[in-house]
């Protein structure tokens, strides 16, 4: 009897250390993940940077003579064409000096006329033989002066009439205004230091920003071929991004920084971009032909690197070592590592070790899939 009941106590036994070996290995259920497709398709070649808006030319406007302000015929901040009239400074000074040359002139036209008719009665005479060499030389001389006088006249005309045409004030270039920086009544100087106002050309304009230096040798390849879109987009408008071209390449790296500046030129037919604000840029080196994309999220970092979670069609997750490409949008381009069409885990990478196995609750291309 009592080795029936040592027998059955070992079989009890046996059965819970079975049954405690099941409980030291369960099966881990299958994680729960977000998984997008590997796609190919060509994308474009970009760079990223933040850029300023540039005034194509400022231009600060002064006088070229002097006088009361009397007039002005714009209001501060008017976008104003090349050549508008923008102020008119006293003229009557200017006026009276053009009346008293134009006087001069017609004076010194009568002496000289009479002068070159005693030069050339003198000059017969001499021919004659019955006048004297004297008089000839001294009618000569006196007929030449005149005739300077007379050339110097209508050099001072010319003077006063630019002066006066200088009491009007006209736009060099096509822009918007800024302040003024002086008001009806003035006494304007000639060449003031400061101007009476500036004129910002925006018709087209510049969109500044730089780049590092490694990527210098990809954006002189690519101009030399053809020309280099730049796109510029305003912080918080949802309006579709402006579109200029590469207009500018700085003739040095900036050392300090390791940078070099660029400049977009673009159209601003719409004159939506403005002096002095910020803007997204993405300049456009060139397009990537059968390019393969995953979303950027799919992308992991390992001690060796790079990688991401391929699903297979076990349902099993393998990491892919990738070398990765430029970013475009939300998405990276791969280079090496995986192919189109294959699963990537997007969401849930955190639980995932190699080998586990998945279950697809969701597909970013939009079908449910277990």
């Amino acid at each position: 009897m009592r080795l029936v009941a040592v027998a059955i106590a070992c079989t009890g036994l046996l059965g819970c250390n079975k049954g405690d070996d099941s409980a030291a290995h369960p099966a881990f259920p299958p994680v729960a993940v977000l998984v997008a497709k590997a796609v190919q398709k060509s994308v474009p070649d970009q760079l990223q940077a933040i850029g300023t808006v540039e005034a194509l030319a400022t231009v600060g406007i002064k006088s070229r003579v002097e006088g009361p302000l009397v007039a002005i015929h714009f209001k501060e901040g008017d976008y104003v064409e090349r050549g508008q009239l923008l102020f008119t400074i006293d003229p009557r000074t200017f006026q009276s000096s053009l009346n008293q040359a134009e006087a001069n002139l017609a004076r010194d036209q009568a002496t000289a006329h009479q002068a070159s008719v005693d030069e050339q009665r003198y000059r017969t005479l001499w021919d004659q033989g019955v006048g004297s060499r004297q008089q000839y030389d001294q009618s000569y001389a006196t007929a030449a002066s005149s005739a300077a006088t007379v050339a110097a006249d209508r050099a001072m005309i010319q003077g006063a009439q630019l002066n006066l045409e200088f009491t009007q004030i006209r736009a060099p270039v096509a822009g918007r205004t800024g302040s003024l920086q002086s008001h009806l009544g003035d006494l304007i100087k000639e060449d003031a230091d400061n101007p009476i106002v500036t004129i910002a050309q925006i018709e087209p304009i510049y969109v500044a920003f730089s780049i590092p230096e490694k990527d210098l040798a990809d954006v002189r390849r690519n101009m030399e071929i053809h020309k280099l879109a730049v796109t510029a987009m305003l912080s918080g408008d949802q309006a579709p991004s402006e579109t200029g071209v590469l207009a500018f390449v700085d003739n040095t790296v900036d050392q300090t920084t390791g940078t070099i500046a660029l400049k977009g030129l673009f159209p601003n037919l719409n004159r939506r971009l403005w002096p002095g604000e910020f803007v997204n840029v993405i300049l456009t080196l060139d397009e990537i032909p059968g390019a393969i994309l995953v979303p950027s999220q799919a992308i992991q970092t390992g001690q060796d690197g790079q990688f991401v979670f391929v699903v297979g069609s076990d349902m099993k997750v393998t990491p892919h070592p990738v070398v990765l490409g430029p970013a475009i949008g939300s998405q990276t381009v791969i280079e090496r590592g995986i192919d189109a069409g294959q699963t990537v885990v997007t969401d849930g990478q955190l639980r995932l070790m190699p080998g586990a196995t998945v279950h697809i609750k969701d597909s970013l291309e939009g079908g449910a899939t277990s």
